[in-house]
């Protein structure tokens, strides 16, 4: 059985890399990302570069341009309010969905998401980032829809630099335990009530921070 290739190693090794710079906000929107720079950075050809970039674009991280390279990708204000609602929309249709059908199978894994907190560092938003992502992705394909699941899991990859913002690490278990407890209990109200006081939360210190401190690398006066 053969391992993975050098290339493709390298292009995941990367691609994690990259991401995490952005999302914690080492590296801020519209800045231009070298290819070449990077290689040389990462000791390897191009051709992961590339590939890790790409994966970074259908993520909506980077922004590719034709014959100007690759982007951290900028957001304006109207858009970034319009996914938050997007998120809003989906994430209420996904939990009243999964009140009614979800599993003894699928809340075991909803419970064994979170690792725990361990601290305030890159790496660990990093990975709380992951399991909120993971944690809504269960909730929707609980739902009984796959393309709903998918949808969601998309939003948040684009939404996952503006959730590290939040700072949720030490108190989103308990939020979602919340969560949990209503879809254990089948309740959509209460279900639909949890949801949205995470949501509710979420969206006012994203925006309140963005506009307040971050308004001109954010471009919001597009």
């Amino acid at each position: 059985m053969h391992g993975a290739s050098p290339d493709k190693t390298s292009r995941n090794r990367i691609y994690i890399e990259l991401r995490r710079s952005i999302i914690t906000g080492h590296r801020v929107p519209g800045e231009r990302l070298s290819v070449e720079q990077l290689a040389e950075n990462y000791g390897t050809s191009v051709t992961p570069i590339r590939d890790a970039l790409q994966m970074l674009s259908e993520a909506g991280l980077v922004t590719i341009k034709p014959r100007s390279g690759y982007f951290v990708t900028r957001i304006t204000l109207k858009k970034l309010r319009d996914l938050l609602e997007l998120r809003e929309i989906l994430e209420i249709a996904s939990v009243e969905r999964a009140a009614m059908r979800i599993t003894e199978a699928q809340l075991t894994a909803l419970e064994r998401v979170h690792q725990g907190y361990c601290g305030d560092d890159d790496e660990a938003y990093d990975r709380y980032t992951e399991e909120n992502r993971l944690f809504h992705f269960l909730i929707a394909q609980a739902s009984g829809n796959q393309e709903l699941a998918e949808a969601l899991a998309h939003l948040h990859d684009r939404l996952a630099r503006f959730m590290v913002i939040c700072r949720a690490g030490q108190k989103m278990e308990a939020t979602h335990a919340s969560i949990v407890q209503a879809l254990r209990a089948h309740d959509v109200a209460a279900a639909r009530e949890a949801i949205q006081v995470e949501l509710l939360g979420t969206r006012s210190v994203i925006l309140e921070f963005v506009i307040q401190q971050k308004g001109e690398t954010w471009q919001l006066d597009s």
